[in-house]
């Protein structure tokens, strides 16, 4: 990310505000969906909110500038106040990427339109906020907790399946996804996930990529 920041201040500033954008209203859903399904946990702490402070979490932010990869501070679900908690659950963790989704969608209106010039500024800045949602979306997506695609894949496993013990082994799993991506760019998850990126942008309407 900060290597952007010396090719194109522009870039990394449209980037950086696409990211404060993505966060916020991916946790907000969480939060807000948890409570539309009985939980009021994040409500009471504030959660419910697009104001970007009550999501960034700081080492995540950090990471996301250092290394290109970060996250946002996790919403507190309470299970057991849920109706339904391994239905509702996986609902819950679906309501942030569904958001990134859409905000991809809804922001490349004007570009499958061809409202906008491939050479503006503006493009620069539609271009950023679907970029990075749909890579936040994706990733997220990804079956390893403690990301959201866990409690999607939690819901269609058996029940005799220790979930504890995935929660206890899936953040060691995706660290070493994480560096085996870095030391070996033959197995990079992130490439992989780039080029899906590049392919659902161009299915939205991008024929100019940036990168």
């Amino acid at each position: 990310m900060l290597s952007i920041l010396s090719q194109s201040p522009i870039l990394f500033i449209f980037l950086v505000a696409s990211l404060l954008i993505a966060i916020t209203v991916h946790e907000t859903m969480h939060a807000w969906t948890a409570n539309r399904l009985g939980d009021p946990t994040a409500k009471h702490m504030g959660r419910i909110s697009l104001n970007p402070l009550h999501h960034l979490d700081p080492i995540g932010t950090l990471a996301i500038f250092l290394v290109g990869i970060g996250w946002g501070k996790p919403v507190q679900i309470n299970y057991n106040n849920l109706k339904n908690p391994r239905l509702d659950s996986a609902l819950v963790s679906l309501a942030g990427p569904a958001s990134n989704l859409v905000i991809a969608i809804i922001f490349s209106i004007p570009v499958a339109l061809k409202l906008v010039d491939p050479a503006s500024i503006f493009y620069y800045f539609i271009f950023a906020i679907v970029f990075i949602n749909i890579i936040l979306m994706i990733f997220n997506l990804i079956p390893i907790p403690p990301l959201d695609g866990s409690k999607v894949l939690y819901y269609f496993l058996p029940r005799s399946v220790d979930l504890n013990k995935l929660e206890m082994y899936g953040p060691m799993l995706l660290l070493g996804l994480i560096a085996i991506s870095f030391l070996n760019p033959g197995l990079n998850i992130f490439g992989f996930i780039f080029q899906i990126t590049q392919r659902l942008m161009s299915f939205l309407g991008f024929t100019t990529f940036i990168f």
